[in-house]
């Protein structure tokens, strides 16, 4: 008969020693790290970790000092402070138009992140928003604007355009958009420059990545035109500086 003492032992060491495997083999050491593992393990936790900072820094908002004016998109001040390209999708007009946009991320984002992967996702968010600014730098130069909603609107449509690539279009997606477009065009305080310019963003990144999917079915695949992408709006904005000089 073993004595308890001996058990204690002889259990911690086996625990000791599976620690030891499981960080050997790339697992976290410390229990945080092991809940952000958990975390980033979950189906979606792109889409869940920008609508958890949008509406953080939207609660932000309402405390003292003029968070807006530091992270709003501008384009005279953008080449001097190039975080407004994307941090300007963060903060919001209102809490409804902060409802609403990431309302829409809840439902559109999740299909999209598990169809192209997390860190994809993540890019061609922030590729969207980018894509978006750059739209306005040419269509409405001297606004201000603030809200998520260029980068909902690309997702929109990369949603449509890897569902044309892929087989047919739902038409409830359709119709959704095209609603909110003529709502766009209704109302004069919404920034109809954003909304074009993040849908056709969003329809170049889902064509794109529908059609590379379809020829080359690699995981590189979305990446490319992400980049790809990226390029052409960095392109666009340089042109667009040089008119003005």
């Amino acid at each position: 008969m073993r004595c308890p003492e001996c058990v204690r032992e002889e259990r911690d060491e086996q625990r000791t020693l599976q620690r030891a495997t499981r960080v050997a083999h790339g697992a976290p050491r410390t229990a945080a790290g092991r809940r952000m593992r958990a975390f980033f393990a979950q189906p979606t936790p792109v889409t869940t970790s920008i609508l958890v900072v949008t509406v953080l820094v939207g609660i932000a908002q309402v405390l003292p000092g003029d968070l807006s004016s530091w992270l709003l998109w501008y384009f005279p001040y953008s080449l001097a402070e190039p975080w407004r390209f994307v941090t300007w999708a963060l903060v919001h007009a209102s809490p409804l138009h902060l409802a609403f946009n990431m309302l829409v991320l809840f439902m559109v984002g999740p299909a999209i992140e598990q169809r192209i992967g997390k860190l994809p996702f993540l890019a061609a968010y922030v590729v969207s928003a980018i894509g978006a600014a750059v739209a306005i730098a040419w269509l409405q130069p001297a606004t201000p604007v603030v809200g998520a909603s260029g980068a909902i609107y690309a997702l929109f449509g990369m949603a449509i355009g890897m569902q044309r690539m892929l087989g047919r279009v739902q038409p409830v997606l359709l119709i959704i958009v095209g609603i909110n477009l003529a709502i766009t065009f209704l109302f004069g305080n919404i920034s109809w420059s954003a909304h074009v310019g993040g849908l056709v963003v969003g329809l170049a990144l889902g064509f794109g990545m529908g059609l590379a999917d379809k020829r080359m079915r690699s995981p590189r695949a979305p990446w490319i035109v992400i980049a790809a992408v990226a390029a052409a709006l960095a392109a666009l904005f340089a042109l667009r500086v040089a008119t003005l000089l």
